[in-house]
């Protein structure tokens, strides 16, 4: 082995290497250059890391480190790509967010408008050039807010229903039975109160029945159901029955019905005095807001005669409560909550039929 070999195994030893193109150039110098050529390169070579190698003893490392900064430079760039990617991703998802939110926000006031415009066309509330229900002062917001107290009142009627019936199938005692009776009156007493707080927001909202499904509506009197129709289609649910509850029963349903005819007259009169009051003048004159005016306060009645009827609604069931045993009341009550299901059943079923094509 030469003094120049050997020389570079001592070095290899010491720990420090030149980079691989260097080592190629090395073989080319070996394969293309003359002998003084290459002893001269060697010399060259020999010299550098003779100078490493004495940097090296005097514990200096600038060569290695310099080649450690090279190499970790692309690692940090790979950091900072990774860095920025994670961010971008996580405002990406922020603005994916909000702009499902917003759709969401919109989706609601859209059906909230859809349904104030609805009951709006129903009343025939129609402005040339539009339909403004703020100008025309329509409380859409209290009516679908009673709707959806409706809805949960319906809720919690279904369920009171089942009860009942699970009730007189398990013969439970009396005393249970009295309180879910009760808990179903105070049901009842409930909704009446829910409803004169929307008849005196939108007493014509109340009067249309549009909350109601349309079999429904169609037995309506009032905004509701006639007492002493009902009593007819509750009676035969009471049998047996003593000749005394015979007697109250029909009592009460002649009472009922006297009271129905006084309403049905009074709204009869107020229907002809708006009627005349509203067409009062001449009719082709740009003069109607006056009457009109007047006509708003004979309204407040049309508010009345809704809670009278009610009123007359309530106290039937009250006294029938009276009238009936325990058990038979669970059982009318039972009744009379299945035949308003009937009555929705019948709606749904005839808005679905099968029509023929045109």
């Amino acid at each position: 082995m030469n003094s120049t070999s050997a020389q570079f195994v001592t070095t290899r030893r010491i720990g420090v290497y030149e980079p691989i193109h260097q080592i190629s150039t090395w073989g080319e110098n070996f394969k293309s250059n003359s002998n003084l050529n290459t002893s001269s390169s060697l010399i060259l070579e020999d010299t550098k890391l003779d100078n490493q190698s004495e940097d090296a003893s005097h514990g200096t490392m600038a060569p290695s480190n310099q080649y450690d900064q090279e190499a970790s430079k692309p690692a940090d760039k790979v950091l900072r790509r990774l860095a920025q990617n994670r961010e971008a991703a996580r405002k990406s998802r922020l603005r994916k967010k909000a702009y499902v939110q917003q759709l969401e926000t919109s989706r609601l006031k859209l059906i909230q408008l859809e349904q104030e415009l609805e009951h709006a066309r129903h009343q025939g509330l129609y402005m040339a050039g539009g339909l403004d229900a703020s100008h025309l002062g329509f409380p859409g917001t209290v009516n679908s807010a009673f709707e959806m107290e409706y809805g949960h009142w319906m809720e919690e009627q279904n369920k009171q229903i089942a009860d009942l019936r699970n009730a007189l199938n398990a013969h439970i005692s009396d005393v249970e039975l009295r309180m879910l009776v009760e808990n179903g009156l105070e049901h009842y007493t409930k909704f009446f109160r829910m409803k004169g707080s929307a008849a005196s927001a939108d007493v014509f909202y109340v009067m249309s029945g549009m909350w109601k499904t349309s079999a429904e509506r169609f037995f309506s009197w009032i905004g509701g159901f006639r007492p002493s129709d009902l009593l007819k289609v509750l009676l035969p649910q009471f049998d047996p029955m003593t000749e005394q509850q015979l007697m109250g029963v029909y009592n009460l349903q002649q009472s009922c019905q006297q009271a129905e005819d006084a309403l049905t007259q009074g709204m009869e009169k107020l229907q002809q005095t708006l009627a005349e009051t509203v067409a009062a003048g001449r009719l082709v004159e740009d003069s109607y807001l006056p009457h009109v005016a007047s006509a708003m306060d004979k309204l407040e009645s049309l508010v009345g005669f809704v809670n009278q009827a009610d009123h007359l609604r309530q106290e039937a069931l009250q006294q029938i409560y009276r009238i009936l045993t325990v058990r038979q009341a669970a059982r009318g009550l039972l009744a009379l909550g299945e035949y308003f299901q009937r009555l929705r059943a019948l709606s749904s079923l005839w808005a679905t039929r099968p029509r023929e094509p045109a």
